[in-house]
C-alpha cells in the first residue's frame, strides 16, 4: 500500500501532526505540503491535513479535497476555535463534502497556536470571528497529548 500525507500550515501547527502522521504509517510512504501540487491518483491511502480559514479549510486545501478520488481518507486540521465548536464542525463537514467520494476513514481536529499578527488582525473585524474567544486557549497547541491522540486514533483504524 502507499500512502499521501499532505499537509496545509501557515504557523506550522498542522505540519506537526503531519509529521506524527507519517512516522506512525508503516507502508511506504510520503509526506508533501500542498504547495507542491501533489497528485493523490498513485495512492490508496491520503491524509489531509489543514488549517480553517473563513470557517473551512484554507484555499489550497479547498482545491485539493476534490482531486483525491476514491480512496481511503483521513483528515486532520488545526485552529484556534474550540475543538468541538460549530465552527470547527462546519469546516469538517466542508472538507468531507469536497472529498467525496473518498472514505472519510477519520477526522481529527485540535487546537492549534494562533500568531499574536492574526488574532491583533481578527480582533479588529466588525462582527469577531466566531473562533476568536476561543483562541488563547489555543496556545501551545498542538502538544505532545494532541499529537499522541492523533497518532492513537490513526492507529486504531489499522491502516498502511
Amino acid at each position: 500500500m502507499k500512502a499521501l500525507v499532505v499537509y496545509s500550515s501557515r504557523s506550522g501547527n498542522t505540519k506537526k501532526l503531519a509529521e506524527a502522521l507519517y512516522g506512525a504509517l508503516q507502508c511506504e510512504k510520503d509526506l508533501l505540503s500542498i504547495d507542491d501540487n501533489p497528485d493523490p491518483s498513485g495512492y490508496v491511502f491520503v491524509a489531509v491535513g489543514f488549517w480553517l480559514q473563513g470557517g473551512q479549510p484554507d484555499f489550497a486545501t479547498l482545491n485539493f479535497l476534490p482531486k483525491i478520488g476514491e480512496k481511503e481518507v483521513v483528515l486532520f486540521a488545526t485552529h484556534g476555535a474550540a475543538r468541538n465548536s460549530d465552527h470547527v464542525k462546519n469546516a469538517m463537514n466542508k472538507a468531507k463534502e469536497l472529498a467525496a467520494p473518498a472514505r472519510i476513514c477519520a477526522v481529527y481536529s485540535c487546537p492549534g497556536q494562533v500568531s499574536e499578527k492574526v488574532l491583533e488582525k481578527a480582533a479588529k473585524r466588525d462582527p469577531k470571528p466566531s473562533w476568536l474567544a476561543d483562541a488563547p486557549a489555543a496556545k501551545g497547541h498542538p502538544d505532545e497529548a494532541d499529537i499522541r491522540k492523533f497518532v492513537h486514533l490513526f492507529n486504531e483504524l489499522n491502516l498502511p
